[in-house]
């Protein structure tokens, strides 16, 4: 049963891909492609990645979203022709086919126990998270110790993203471009907008919340907690207004965030290292080494979600006020 549910998955993305590519008009383009990420992520719990299929929705499906709504309201509605070269990409698009179903045919069969990753390192990763860290999910482990240096890369990298796209959006447009609008009232004036945006915000930052403090035990973490909350903010700004949205949390508290976040992650390595341990070696942080590792990854995780909700905040409302610039 849940091949077949796969297949039907996997059929439909291919079909909305498609559309995608060869829809003209950009505001359905947008739609389709929330609609792919919703695919995406339906298949990513049927693999068993819920973070990712949690990250998937959130981003992919929600904030990345509305930000491709407003970039388009500073574009035209329609897909400008383009003559020739159509060959020349049918022609990348097929040979990147097919090498990649070439790459298939060596794949090992889905959920293999004798699977190479099954027989490296992930048996010594199951086996010494319960030892080291006494929580049950090996995957939290993984990303917030076993490999803290690349989840710690991961953060400096949004908040360097995010720096890059506020200098980028921080160039005025020129005038021709520009459509000013007043969106300070948002969707006051729709009822069912309101009613039902309303009714899902507090359950979006409580269910937030819970992802973010109960990644040791379920799917979750900072990246998707981050994420979640950020798209609860978003829909607030687009039912009360943007104004209302940022003294609720002004921007400088965002690029707090983004800051504070990245430097609260890096903070907890010097202290391993003052305390006499390794860089982000969260056993020394307490008397007992288990707790120590909890309390570390309890602290970087907070991190990681300040960082990730601050800067798509933060992107979101620079893009925002580029439709009121004059």
């Amino acid at each position: 049963m849940i091949l077949i549910f796969g297949l039907f998955l996997l059929s439909l993305l291919v079909i909305t891909a498609v559309a995608i590519v060869r829809t003209k008009d950009l505001f359905v383009a947008v739609m389709l492609t929330s609609i792919f990420s919703l695919l995406m992520a339906a298949n990513f719990f049927i693999l068993d990645a819920a973070d990712v299929a949690l990250t998937e929705a959130a981003v992919g499906a929600g904030v990345t979203t509305v930000i491709f709504l407003c970039a388009l309201a500073l574009t035209g509605d329609r897909e400008k022709p383009r003559e020739g070269g159509r060959g020349l990409a049918l022609g990348t698009v097929g040979v990147l086919a097919l090498l990649i179903i070439y790459a298939t045919f060596d794949k090992p069969r889905l959920g293999d126990p004798d699977a190479p990753v099954h027989q490296h390192i992930a048996p010594w990763y199951i086996e010494k998270t319960t030892e080291y860290m006494d929580f049950p999910n090996v995957v939290t482990a993984i990303l917030s110790s076993f490999r803290g240096y690349d989840t710690l890369g991961e953060v400096f990298v949004v908040f360097a993203a995010c720096i890059g796209v506020l200098f980028i959006l921080g160039v005025s447009p020129p005038r021709k471009l520009l459509r000013v609008k007043d969106s300070s009232n948002g969707l006051r004036h729709h009822l069912i907008p309101q009613v039902v945006g309303r009714l899902l915000i507090p359950f979006i930052v409580l269910f937030g919340l819970y992802t973010q403090f109960h990644g040791e035990y379920g799917p979750g973490g900072g990246f998707q907690a981050g994420a979640i909350i950020a798209t609860g903010v978003i829909l607030y700004a687009l039912l009360e207004g943007e104004d209302n949205a940022l003294r609720a949390i002004p921007r400088g508290v965002l690029l707090g965030m983004v800051v504070g976040g990245a430097l609260l992650f890096g903070g907890v390595g010097i202290v391993c290292m003052l305390m006499g341990g390794a860089f982000l070696d969260y056993s020394v942080l307490a008397a007992d080494p288990v707790w120590g590792q909890q309390l570390g990854i309890l602290i970087i995780e907070a991190g990681v979600g300040m960082a990730v909700c601050g800067a798509l905040l933060a992107i979101f409302h620079a893009f925002a006020a580029r439709e009121r610039m004059s």
